[in-house]
């Protein structure tokens, strides 16, 4: 490698060392790491804003979905549900926990994972404030089940829909071959829940007699409902339209319907809600992308791509599988899984799935679930942590996340063996 690309390498390395040991904050250690690249020339300015419009797709879905949620939040809607959702537990955290794991899986497998999360995780801080918990372990579960009901169909994550338009798999194909991966993933988690989560999972309190919280303003709540439901639909559909909307436009027009209901209405001023957004956490991804596209012009994710597609190349999948969780619990799994589709495809049918192919969305999706920073979802429940004065560090993330992820990847190597699926 080239002098520069050592650079790249070894900058990255040391923001993710600094953001595991908590030696300064993740957002302020991602933008260092990007000033170095430019400053040292690794990565020219033009090229570190190419990278960051490469990305916008991302920063225009968690900044429009914020937006939304803040101008929800405004109207005291999530401790209203909260509330609601306390008294559907009836005091016990098993419920609690399958409830949350249900709601998850159900929105997780149709809407981006990030936008998953910021619907439901404003809930959880006010629920576990109610029912005297820690709110940090519901957040983690929420992230670890968005993500592994991102597997369920092909529009649930990017990384399935990445792999499936480029082999041209349809929906109901995707979900005859894959779905029973990601059902098994799911089996998996649910299998942590009385171990991790014992302390909620024990839980037995008496209902508690406290007056229903109301929503402060329900006529602007039900207008922006309407902008949520009204963008479900797109969020699903919207790439098939003639024009297609991607996800982050359907999110941008959300945010500015509701930047007007919110003006409109009087209820908080356009300056006031937008000062409330997680900046720190959009701020953070400008750093990461700018990092990853240093290392991407370098050739240092070139390398990594080729040497572990190379571990595919005698038929050892099961190592392929292991190789890209490892990655993807440090690096997005987008540019990951682009960067090795190529060399993948050129050894498989076309139009067809291949072991080493499901694998790689295996490994790269179930991946991010094992750190904090492996997946825009898992920053985004960060963020709402910090801001409900309950912020999840490194090093908790991990004892959640590693045990999950090595169950959920000895399932998935287990059922890499038992595939091609009998299609009956």
């Amino acid at each position: 490698m080239s002098p520069q690309a050592w650079i790249a390498l070894a900058t990255a390395l040391a923001v993710l060392g600094a953001t595991a040991s908590g030696w300064t904050q993740l957002t302020a250690a991602a933008l260092l790491g990007a000033s170095v690249l430019i400053f040292s020339g690794v990565i020219s300015l033009p090229e570190a804003a190419a990278s960051v419009a490469q990305a916008q797709g991302t920063l225009t879905l968690l900044f429009g979905m914020m937006v939304v949620v803040q101008a929800l939040e405004a109207t005291g809607a999530f401790v209203v549900l909260a509330h609601r959702l306390m008294e559907g537990a009836r005091g016990e955290g098993r419920r609690l926990l399958l409830g949350l794991v249900l709601l998850t899986t159900a929105l997780g497998a149709v809407l981006p994972n990030a936008a998953t999360v910021l619907l439901i995780g404003p809930l959880l801080p006010p629920l576990a404030r109610e029912m005297e918990l820690d709110a940090r372990p519901l957040l983690i579960l929420l992230v670890l089940t968005a993500n592994s009901a991102g597997l369920l169909t092909v529009i649930g994550d990017p990384a399935t829909n990445l792999v499936a338009s480029q082999i041209g798999l349809g929906f109901l194909a995707y979900g005859r071959q894959v779905a029973s991966a990601a059902v098994l993933s799911l089996l998996m988690l649910l299998l942590t829940l009385p171990w991790l989560y014992r302390r909620i999972w024990r839980l037995r309190r008496p209902a508690l007699q406290r007056l229903a919280p109301r929503l402060l303003h329900p006529r602007v709540f039900a207008l922006l409902l309407a902008v949520v439901v009204g963008m479900l639909p797109l969020f699903l559909w919207g790439e098939e339209l003639p024009m297609p909307l991607k996800p982050g436009a359907t999110a941008l027009a959300g945010a500015a319907l509701s930047l007007v209901v919110v003006h409109r209405s009087g209820m908080v001023s356009v300056e006031g809600l937008l000062s409330r957004l997680d900046w720190s956490t959009l701020l953070y991804f400008i750093g990461l992308f700018v990092l990853i596209g240093g290392l991407e012009r370098q050739g240092v994710l070139a390398l990594a791509a080729t040497a572990l597609a190379g571990l595919s190349s005698g038929g050892d999948s099961q190592l392929l599988l292991l190789s890209s969780a490892a990655a993807s619990s440090v690096v997005p799994n987008i540019p990951l899984v682009a960067m090795l589709m190529p060399v993948l495809l050129e050894s498989t049918a076309p139009q067809a799935l291949s072991p080493s192919l499901l694998a790689l969305l295996l490994g790269a999706t179930l991946g991010g679930n094992a750190t904090s920073i492996g997946a825009s979802a898992n920053l985004v429940a960060v963020g709402i942590g910090r801001r409900e004065g309950c912020p999840i560090s490194f090093r908790l993330w991990l004892g959640f996340g590693i045990p999950t992820v090595l169950l959920q990847l000895a399932a998935s190597a287990l059922w890499l063996q038992q595939w091609p699926p009998a299609m009956g």
